[in-house]
């Protein structure tokens, strides 16, 4: 318990340190596309709240295409703000490509989020059973023609037993002591097939003689 306790904090402390450096990127690209004061630190909140909604969309099991577009399109708007920030963009003088972007994209994030969390409900309701309407109303059978009636299938008869085989009360008597030496060699009951081979009888013969074990 100790140990799985320790390798939940190991992650949650890695999850909170990718998190904290993600969001300082984005603000830094924010801020050096010219969103300046609190609009810089609303970019971040957007990109993580789209993942959330595109990942929580993928664990529903629904329109899982559109769940796996809104998280490529957020997770390369967070990596892209993390490889920018790394020394291959000048901070200092902003692409007009990038400004177009970073102005853009609210817009976008809007689009995702709602079209992830506000899906078009079903039709069917997967609580009714089978037989009931989607109002709760139990659905009537319909009468069958009289041609389609089911008709009583008839009465199959067993065929007559076989009259036992008569088996001598010697080889019966050695048939005992072979699936006794069987059962202490092996551990479990000795089967028709063996105890056939090992007294060298017929089929019947053995079946017969394994009904008075």
């Amino acid at each position: 318990m100790r140990a799985q306790l320790a390798r939940v904090d190991a992650v949650l402390i890695q999850a909170v340190i990718a998190a904290a450096l993600s969001f300082a990127h984005l603000h830094d690209i924010a801020m050096a596309a010219g969103q300046d004061g609190w609009k810089a630190w609303a970019y971040p909140v957007s990109v993580d709240l789209l993942l959330v909604a595109a990942w929580r969309r993928l664990q529903s099991g629904e329109a899982k295409a559109a769940g796996w577009c809104w998280f490529v399109i957020a997770l390369a708007a967070s990596l892209g703000a993390n490889v920018a920030t790394a020394g291959l963009l000048d901070l200092g003088d902003v692409p007009a490509w990038l400004r177009i972007l970073v102005a853009g994209w609210p817009a976008v994030a809007f689009l995702g989020g709602t079209l992830l969390a506000h899906s078009a409900p079903t039709t069917a309701n997967p609580d009714a059973e089978p037989g009931e309407d989607i109002d709760g109303q139990e659905d009537e059978p319909e009468p069958l023609p009289p041609e389609e009636l089911p008709t009583r299938p008839a009465v199959i008869e067993s065929p007559p037993e076989r009259p036992a085989m008569p088996v001598p009360a010697a080889l019966v008597e050695h048939a005992r002591k072979v699936a006794a030496e069987h059962h202490t060699r092996t551990g479990t009951p000795i089967d028709t097939p063996t105890l056939r081979a090992r007294l060298g009888v017929p089929a019947p013969m053995a079946e017969a003689i394994a009904t008075h074990l």
